[in-house]
Protein backbone atom coordinates (compact mmCIF):
# COMPACT_ATOMS: atom_id res chain seq x y z
CA UNK A 1 0.00 0.00 0.00
CA UNK A 2 1.35 3.44 -0.89
CA UNK A 3 2.15 6.01 1.77
CA UNK A 4 -0.46 8.34 0.28
CA UNK A 5 -3.14 5.62 0.33
CA UNK A 6 -2.30 4.71 3.93
CA UNK A 7 -2.55 8.35 4.96
CA UNK A 8 -5.97 8.68 3.30
CA UNK A 9 -7.19 5.60 5.16
CA UNK A 10 -5.99 6.94 8.50
CA UNK A 11 -7.66 10.28 7.88
CA UNK A 12 -10.89 8.53 6.90
CA UNK A 13 -10.81 6.39 10.05
CA UNK A 14 -10.31 9.43 12.29
CA UNK A 15 -13.16 11.25 10.56
CA UNK A 16 -15.49 8.26 10.94
CA UNK A 17 -14.69 7.98 14.63
CA UNK A 18 -15.34 11.67 15.13
CA UNK A 19 -18.67 11.41 13.32
CA UNK A 20 -19.72 8.39 15.35
CA UNK A 21 -19.04 10.25 18.58
CA UNK A 22 -20.51 13.56 17.53
CA UNK A 23 -23.94 12.77 18.93
CA UNK A 24 -22.65 11.53 22.29
CA UNK A 25 -21.70 14.11 24.88
CA UNK A 26 -20.17 13.39 28.28
CA UNK A 27 -21.92 15.88 30.53
CA UNK A 28 -20.62 14.99 33.97
CA UNK A 29 -17.39 13.36 35.05
CA UNK A 30 -17.92 14.15 38.74
CA UNK A 31 -19.04 11.60 41.36
CA UNK A 32 -22.80 10.95 41.47
CA UNK A 33 -24.27 13.31 44.00
CA UNK A 34 -27.96 12.36 43.92
CA UNK A 35 -28.40 15.45 46.03
CA UNK A 36 -30.98 18.02 44.92
CA UNK A 37 -30.38 21.69 45.67
CA UNK A 38 -31.88 23.61 48.55
CA UNK A 39 -31.83 21.01 51.33
CA UNK A 40 -32.11 23.03 54.56
CA UNK A 41 -30.27 22.62 57.83
CA UNK A 42 -31.97 20.78 60.68
CA UNK A 43 -32.80 24.06 62.44
CA UNK A 44 -34.29 25.63 59.32
CA UNK A 45 -36.32 22.51 58.59
CA UNK A 46 -37.58 22.51 62.18
CA UNK A 47 -38.74 26.12 61.86
CA UNK A 48 -40.45 25.30 58.57
CA UNK A 49 -42.14 22.23 60.04
CA UNK A 50 -43.42 24.30 62.96
CA UNK A 51 -44.87 26.83 60.52
CA UNK A 52 -46.72 24.33 58.33
CA UNK A 53 -50.50 24.17 58.65
CA UNK A 54 -51.89 20.89 59.95
CA UNK A 55 -55.15 19.98 58.24
CA UNK A 56 -57.25 16.98 57.40
CA UNK A 57 -55.97 15.42 54.22
CA UNK A 58 -58.02 16.25 51.18
CA UNK A 59 -59.50 13.91 48.61
CA UNK A 60 -57.98 12.71 45.35
CA UNK A 61 -61.29 13.41 43.61
CA UNK A 62 -60.57 15.06 40.29
CA UNK A 63 -56.83 14.27 40.46
CA UNK A 64 -54.88 13.38 37.34
CA UNK A 65 -51.14 13.48 36.66
CA UNK A 66 -52.03 15.34 33.48
CA UNK A 67 -53.03 18.28 35.69
CA UNK A 68 -49.35 18.56 36.64
CA UNK A 69 -47.61 18.86 33.25
CA UNK A 70 -44.17 17.39 33.88
CA UNK A 71 -40.95 16.62 32.10
CA UNK A 72 -41.20 19.86 30.18
CA UNK A 73 -38.32 21.09 28.01
CA UNK A 74 -35.73 22.85 30.16
CA UNK A 75 -32.86 23.55 27.79
CA UNK A 76 -32.33 22.64 24.16
CA UNK A 77 -33.67 19.10 23.73
CA UNK A 78 -33.38 18.27 27.45
CA UNK A 79 -36.50 17.87 29.57
CA UNK A 80 -36.74 17.94 33.35
CA UNK A 81 -36.18 14.21 33.83
CA UNK A 82 -33.08 14.30 31.64
CA UNK A 83 -31.72 17.30 33.53
CA UNK A 84 -32.05 15.42 36.82
CA UNK A 85 -30.41 12.29 35.40
CA UNK A 86 -27.46 14.43 34.30
CA UNK A 87 -27.29 16.23 37.64
CA UNK A 88 -27.50 13.12 39.81
CA UNK A 89 -25.37 10.75 37.76
CA UNK A 90 -21.68 10.05 37.23
CA UNK A 91 -20.09 10.30 33.76
CA UNK A 92 -23.48 10.55 32.12
CA UNK A 93 -23.42 10.41 28.33
CA UNK A 94 -26.41 11.64 26.34
CA UNK A 95 -27.33 11.40 22.67
CA UNK A 96 -28.49 14.22 20.40
CA UNK A 97 -32.01 14.06 21.88
CA UNK A 98 -30.56 14.35 25.44
CA UNK A 99 -31.47 10.76 26.37
CA UNK A 100 -28.91 9.20 28.69
CA UNK A 101 -27.09 6.37 26.90
CA UNK A 102 -24.70 5.50 29.72
CA UNK A 103 -23.65 6.57 33.18
CA UNK A 104 -23.95 5.52 36.81
CA UNK A 105 -26.63 6.51 39.30
CA UNK A 106 -26.56 6.04 43.06
CA UNK A 107 -29.99 5.84 44.68
CA UNK A 108 -29.84 7.28 48.22
CA UNK A 109 -33.24 5.80 49.05
CA UNK A 110 -31.85 2.25 49.07
CA UNK A 111 -28.09 2.53 48.49
CA UNK A 112 -28.17 0.82 45.08
CA UNK A 113 -26.10 1.93 42.08
CA UNK A 114 -27.33 1.53 38.51
CA UNK A 115 -25.64 1.77 35.12
CA UNK A 116 -28.78 1.96 32.97
CA UNK A 117 -31.08 4.99 32.98
CA UNK A 118 -34.02 2.61 32.50
CA UNK A 119 -33.46 1.35 36.05
CA UNK A 120 -33.80 4.84 37.49
CA UNK A 121 -36.90 6.94 38.14
CA UNK A 122 -36.96 10.64 38.88
CA UNK A 123 -39.02 10.84 42.04
CA UNK A 124 -41.22 13.75 43.04
CA UNK A 125 -40.23 13.86 46.72
CA UNK A 126 -43.68 15.22 47.55
CA UNK A 127 -45.79 13.14 45.15
CA UNK A 128 -48.13 14.92 42.79
CA UNK A 129 -51.21 13.22 44.25
CA UNK A 130 -50.05 14.12 47.78
CA UNK A 131 -49.67 17.74 46.69
CA UNK A 132 -53.18 17.62 45.25
CA UNK A 133 -54.56 16.39 48.58
CA UNK A 134 -52.58 19.08 50.40
CA UNK A 135 -53.79 22.14 48.53
CA UNK A 136 -52.60 21.88 44.93
CA UNK A 137 -56.12 21.00 43.83
CA UNK A 138 -56.88 24.74 43.97
CA UNK A 139 -53.80 25.80 42.00
CA UNK A 140 -53.68 26.90 38.40
CA UNK A 141 -52.26 24.44 35.89
CA UNK A 142 -49.30 26.78 35.47
CA UNK A 143 -48.46 26.58 39.18
CA UNK A 144 -48.85 22.81 39.18
CA UNK A 145 -46.47 22.62 36.21
CA UNK A 146 -43.90 24.68 38.09
CA UNK A 147 -44.23 22.37 41.09
CA UNK A 148 -43.87 19.21 39.01
CA UNK A 149 -40.69 20.50 37.36
CA UNK A 150 -39.10 22.27 40.32
CA UNK A 151 -35.32 22.12 39.93
CA UNK A 152 -34.68 24.89 42.47
CA UNK A 153 -35.86 23.03 45.56
CA UNK A 154 -35.18 19.40 46.62
CA UNK A 155 -38.33 18.10 44.94
CA UNK A 156 -36.78 15.89 42.24
CA UNK A 157 -34.22 13.10 42.72
CA UNK A 158 -32.99 10.10 40.73
CA UNK A 159 -33.67 6.83 42.58
CA UNK A 160 -34.17 3.11 41.97
CA UNK A 161 -37.32 2.68 39.89
CA UNK A 162 -39.02 -0.07 41.90
CA UNK A 163 -38.34 1.75 45.17
CA UNK A 164 -40.02 4.83 43.74
CA UNK A 165 -42.93 2.71 42.57
CA UNK A 166 -43.28 1.16 46.03
CA UNK A 167 -43.46 4.68 47.49
CA UNK A 168 -46.26 5.68 45.13
CA UNK A 169 -48.12 8.70 46.52
CA UNK A 170 -47.52 7.91 50.21
CA UNK A 171 -46.41 10.47 52.77
CA UNK A 172 -43.79 9.76 55.49
CA UNK A 173 -46.36 8.41 57.92
CA UNK A 174 -46.68 5.29 55.73
CA UNK A 175 -43.47 5.28 53.65
CA UNK A 176 -39.87 6.24 54.35
CA UNK A 177 -36.67 5.44 52.42
CA UNK A 178 -35.53 1.83 53.07
CA UNK A 179 -32.04 3.16 53.84
CA UNK A 180 -32.67 4.51 57.32
CA UNK A 181 -29.56 6.72 57.28
CA UNK A 182 -31.17 8.81 54.55
CA UNK A 183 -34.39 9.51 56.42
CA UNK A 184 -33.01 12.64 58.05
CA UNK A 185 -32.26 14.15 54.63
CA UNK A 186 -35.56 12.93 53.21
CA UNK A 187 -37.51 14.63 56.00
CA UNK A 188 -35.70 17.93 55.40
CA UNK A 189 -36.41 17.70 51.69
CA UNK A 190 -40.10 16.92 52.23
CA UNK A 191 -40.56 19.67 54.81
CA UNK A 192 -38.94 22.44 52.77
CA UNK A 193 -40.88 21.50 49.62
CA UNK A 194 -44.19 21.63 51.47
CA UNK A 195 -43.18 24.87 53.16
CA UNK A 196 -41.99 26.52 49.94
CA UNK A 197 -45.20 25.64 48.13
CA UNK A 198 -47.53 26.43 51.07
CA UNK A 199 -48.94 22.92 51.23
CA UNK A 200 -50.62 21.52 54.34
CA UNK A 201 -49.80 18.33 56.18
CA UNK A 202 -51.78 15.96 58.35
CA UNK A 203 -50.97 15.26 62.00
CA UNK A 204 -49.62 11.73 61.43
CA UNK A 205 -47.38 13.07 58.67
CA UNK A 206 -46.06 15.81 60.94
CA UNK A 207 -45.31 13.29 63.70
CA UNK A 208 -43.40 11.06 61.28
CA UNK A 209 -41.42 14.01 59.93
CA UNK A 210 -40.55 15.15 63.45
CA UNK A 211 -39.27 11.69 64.35
CA UNK A 212 -37.16 11.59 61.19
CA UNK A 213 -35.85 15.10 61.76
CA UNK A 214 -34.85 14.19 65.30
CA UNK A 215 -32.30 11.75 63.84
CA UNK A 216 -30.45 14.61 62.14
CA UNK A 217 -27.22 15.91 63.63
CA UNK A 218 -27.33 19.15 61.65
Amino acid sequence: MSTRSSLRRRIAAVAAAALAGACLVAVNAQPAMATPPGIPSKSTAQSQLNALTVATQGSTTGYSRDLFPHWITISGTCNTREQVLKRDGTSVVVDSSCAATSGRWYSPYDGATWSAAADVDVDHVVPLAEAWRSGANSWTTSRRQSFANDLTRPQLIAVTDNVNQAKGDQDPSTWQPPLSSYRCTYSKMWITVKYSWSLTLQSSEKSALQSMLNTCSS
